[in-house]
């Protein structure tokens, strides 16, 4: 089975649009190109797998959206602005691990189709493929009180209960297909960078530190049993690493601490510290279960 997502893209410049299909990986998405609108809509409405829309900004950008509407038709979008924004270099300038955050604000001023559209600059075109990824993260959190507020209805008499019926179903789909079709992929999508550990506040990140320390220490004292159940404590301490973006030295951190302790105890009870080198094993368990689930979930490179 594919593990490409599904791009269509309408742009109706055919010089820009051979420019911008060439950045977007080939691997990672399958793409189906137009500059007609009575073909993009051919398109989408022969295509119930379509997983994001890209288009480029121009005068009748709305008015296709209205259709969009009309048609009842929610997708993820990436829309690219011809015009050069003030701050479009800054990015170019941004860390990998600022650049989630800058998105995501940069895109929540305006928006023409839904609240979780994702724009960007010619000059950030470099970076298409994390948009994309974007706006289907977006989406996928889109809430129902959001997308009733946009500028154009789904349907001028449609009520309330069909706009949210119409968007749940375009997001359960979405998350469907990310899970049949990618497996571990779709748990990327669900990340958020608000609870990521370098994003917390000074005391949240005490607490939540304190709580994988916890976790962490309820593994030492289980490794060695025979308890069925061992796996799944991995997986929930994992878990919390994985959505929090937990640097793996802090894991060994966490890991170094807690020996320090035990070894503190067993010099009380007179015992040797040797002991302590065979948890040396549950660190590596716990970090290869936690490579691993990056290694299955993050869309690869180009």
């Amino acid at each position: 089975m594919s593990t490409q997502l599904f791009v269509c893209i309408y742009l109706y410049d055919d010089q820009f649009a051979t420019s911008v299909t060439k950045l977007v990986s080939k691997d990672r998405y399958l793409i189906s190109l137009t500059n007609s609108e009575r073909e993009f809509f051919d398109i989408i409405e022969e295509n119930t797998n379509i997983d994001c829309l890209l288009f480029q900004e121009y005068s009748e950008l709305t008015s296709l959206i209205h259709k969009l509407h009309k048609k009842s038709i929610l997708l993820p979008v990436v829309i690219i602005k011809l015009s050069e924004s003030e701050n479009s270099l800054e990015t170019q300038q941004l860390t990998d691990n600022d650049f989630t955050e800058y998105a995501t604000k940069q895109n929540s001023q305006s928006f023409i189709y839904h609240q979780a559209e994702v724009t960007l600059s010619i000059s950030q075109l470099g970076k298409i493929d994390f948009y994309i990824e974007q706006a289907i993260q977006k989406f996928l959190k889109l809430s129902t009180s959001s997308s009733s507020k946009d500028k154009y209805q789904i349907s001028s008499k449609a009520p309330d209960d069909y706009t949210k019926n119409i968007l749940h179903q375009q997001q359960y789909r979405l998350y469907a297909k990310l899970r049949e079709r990618l497996g571990y992929l779709g748990v990327y999508y669900k990340r958020n960078p608000t609870t990521f550990i370098r994003n917390m506040t000074p005391g949240e990140r005490r607490k939540f530190v304190d709580e994988l320390k916890l976790k962490y220490r309820n593994i030492l004292l289980q490794y060695f049993s025979q308890d069925n159940s061992l796996n799944n404590i991995i997986d929930d301490f994992v878990n919390l690493c994985f959505f929090s973006d937990i640097p793996v030295t802090q894991i060994v951190e966490i890991h170094i601490d807690l020996m320090d302790e035990f070894a503190k105890q067993l010099k009380l009870e007179g015992r040797s510290e040797e002991m302590l080198l065979d948890y040396r094993l549950t660190l590596i368990d716990t970090i290869a279960h936690l490579c691993e689930m990056y290694r299955r979930s993050i869309p690869r490179e180009p």
